[in-house]
């Protein structure tokens, strides 16, 4: 009865708002129309709806709403609650109801709620809370997201220990380090700390539920900060009270099997964790600050990634390149990029693609972020003096037939890897360089004579991950024709394309964006480039002959996706240059 009580109010809360916007000319009749329809198909309440389409902005919105209800508007999304306050409303009602608390005052309870006219939630939030409740209205969207943020993951981690398949205590974490053992006693002693323990497995539990790349833990003077960074962006999802920051590095440290008593100097480790029956491997770096030590975790999730040549973002004239290339006998492949651009995962699946029970892979790597079946994966360690250098040695008198160096830094692995090229190995590497042409350039650089280059390189792969725009709250947008000129974009390679972006909804956390996509440059070594790096040509000189030679540019193919409405204007100039 109640729940029916609630969707009439609904109703017409909702067409009293649609009424009043377009009363006041704040949106047109159209707009709304589109609002309730997308109502109609997917639920939701007309406030959040708008929000997300960009048709209104919170502060209007929330002015209307309170006049609609009669009641006040908190913009949730930029509330500052204590720790304290949330902790007086539990879990199961924050969720089921879509409440937070807001602050408190004597015996008054502040709450936010996407339903303030529903009395029997008020009174059983007074029965459940023993306050006062004083209710305020929020954006539906804004109330869900916070919710999440603050009881969902805690929710999550309260059942872990009634799932026999997602189990994270410590008996489960599992660190890959040859030879090195747990101490028993410091472990047993770090879980006895329920609140350290919980708000550790939340943070990893949270990272591996927003498919989050790395996790950074920030203390400063008076507050710690978690960061996730979820598509390219770093995200404050959580923000606990900075009395736990001592206990939480300490924790880390433990399961990654590190000194707990060296806080002076940085510190690497590694922790395996079982979710859901599939391994999640986190690499862990701690650094000294100011204000504490810094701990950044880079999740590897296995399942995350796929290591399919078909699926990274190639076009099939590129998969057809790649392929001939991974599967001649000998010589050299280059991936370059800058960090976080996605060089391992190609190299991978280029791998992944000629493993095979008759070919001997070997691979040296700094570190080995996955595991692939069937291949002899050795992690460089330069502290005892295991070089990428060193490592490709003593591969070359293991009988390979292809090895992958995770890095070519200097002249030395330069030369041995043209050395090993030469006498009858396919060598796969990365570079940190803007493009495929300068890549040439920096290994003559390094000493390395130009007619080893020209006889050993076969192709080179220069890569950017750009940002997808959000397909649940893009719109169209007109381009800027004096930025395109200034980018160098004839603006008719634009003319009969549709561009997008994203206005930011709960689905892309604000964004605008959701997922990445990779952007390739490919240079096949052709004769005509071989006779080039012979005659030492510039690497300007290098970039244009390798466009007439069929090359396509970072900048091209980042335009191709533009027009193809997967990313923005704003991306393709972020990431790519003319040449």
């Amino acid at each position: 009865m109640i729940f029916n009580s609630v969707k009439i109010k609904s109703k017409i809360m909702t067409k009293r708002l649609g009424e009043l916007l377009v009363d006041k000319g704040l949106v047109t009749k159209g707009q709304i129309d589109e609002a309730l329809q997308i109502q109609k198909e997917k639920g939701g309440m007309l406030a959040s709806i708008l929000l997300n389409l960009g048709y209104a902005d919170r502060k209007t919105l929330g002015r209307y709403l309170s006049k609609v209800m009669n009641i006040k508007f908190i913009d949730i999304t930029t509330a500052d609650i204590d720790d304290a306050v949330l902790n007086l409303v539990p879990p199961d009602i924050a969720i089921k109801y879509i409440v937070i608390p807001i602050r408190r005052s004597g015996n008054i309870l502040s709450v936010a709620m996407l339903d303030p006219l529903n009395y029997s939630l008020i009174d059983n939030l007074k029965f459940t809370t023993s306050f006062e409740i004083e209710p305020f209205v929020g954006i539906e969207s804004d109330l869900e997201e916070k919710v999440n943020v603050y009881y969902k993951s805690a929710s999550q981690i309260a059942q872990i220990s009634n799932e026999d398949d997602i189990d994270i205590g410590v008996e489960d974490v599992q660190v890959i380090e040859e030879g090195e053992e747990e101490n028993e006693f410091e472990l047993t002693a770090a879980s006895e700390s329920a609140p350290v323990v919980k708000l550790v497995n939340k943070i990893l539990m949270t990272a591996i539920d927003k498919k989050a790349a790395d996790i950074h833990i920030e203390p400063y003077e008076k507050e710690m900060r978690i960061r996730y960074r979820i598509d390219g962006i770093l995200h404050e999802i959580d923000k606990p009270r900075k009395s736990l920051h001592k206990g939480v590095v300490q924790r880390i440290k433990i399961l990654s099997v590190m000194d707990i008593t060296e806080k002076r100097r940085p510190q690497d480790g590694r922790i395996r964790l079982n979710f859901k029956g599939r391994p999640i491997d986190f690499r862990v770096s701690v650094v000294p600050t100011m204000y504490g030590e810094k701990v950044a975790v880079r999740i590897l999730d296995r399942q995350a990634v796929s290591f399919d040549l078909s699926k990274l973002g190639f076009s099939k004239s590129m998969i057809k390149i790649t392929r001939k290339n991974i599967h001649n006998p000998h010589g050299i492949i280059l991936v370059t990029g800058p960090t976080g651009s996605g060089k391992t995962t190609t190299l991978y699946a280029m791998l992944n693609e000629i493993n095979d029970i008759g070919i001997n892979i070997t691979t040296a790597e700094d570190p080995v972020e996955y595991t692939i079946e069937g291949i002899n994966q050795l992690q460089v360690n330069e502290t005892i003096g295991l070089t990428f250098a060193k490592a490709l040695r003593a591969y070359l008198r293991q009988d390979p037939n292809v090895i992958m160096v995770g890095e070519i830094r200097d002249k030395e692995t330069a030369e041995i890897a043209i050395r090993a090229s030469l006498t009858g190995h396919l060598v796969l590497s990365t570079m940190h360089t803007n493009n495929a042409s300068s890549t040439i350039t920096r290994i003559v650089n390094m000493g390395v004579e130009p007619f080893l280059v020209a006889s050993t390189l076969n192709l080179i792969i220069s890569q950017r991950l750009m940002k997808k725009v959000c397909k649940n709250c893009r719109y169209e947008v007109e381009p800027d024709v004096s930025i395109l000129k200034s980018a160098m974009i004839a603006p008719n390679l634009l003319k009969n394309s549709k561009l997008y972006k994203g206005s930011g909804c709960k689905e892309c956390m604000n964004t605008g964006y959701k997922g990445m996509v990779g952007a390739f440059e490919m240079l096949s070594v052709t004769p005509k480039i071989r006779h080039g790096i012979l005659s030492r040509i510039s690497t300007a000189e290098l970039s244009e002959l390798a466009i007439k030679e069929g090359m396509i540019t970072l900048r091209d193919a980042a335009i191709d996706l533009l027009k193809e409405g997967v990313t923005d204007l704003e991306n393709v100039l972020k990431e790519t240059t003319t040449r």
